[in-house]
């Protein structure tokens, strides 16, 4: 998907300063809105980003200040898998 929208030219000049790649910035504040909204998983948010592992877009979310969303039904569920998987 290609996303295109105009800045005026001063404000895209700072931003590239600051930011570098602008397509890349807008790419990945994008990732972290969905994530942080819920609209995205963090399979989601990994396969976005071309990463090898779920921990690795979790240690990319925590260096932008995102905290995980990981509520009672994912410690149910992971709470679950580990019985199954210790055989209780």
């Amino acid at each position: 998907m290609t996303v295109t929208f105009e800045l005026p030219p001063g404000v895209e000049e700072d931003l590239q300063r600051t930011l570098g790649d602008l397509g890349e910035a807008a790419k990945e504040a994008l990732l972290v809105e969905g994530y942080r909204t819920g609209c995205l998983s963090i399979g989601e948010v990994t396969a976005a980003l071309g990463l090898e592992t779920r921990l690795h877009a979790e240690a990319w979310l925590a260096k932008r200040g995102i905290r995980m969303n990981y509520g009672v039904a994912e410690l149910e569920g992971d709470a679950e898998a580990l019985d199954r998987i210790l055989g209780k």
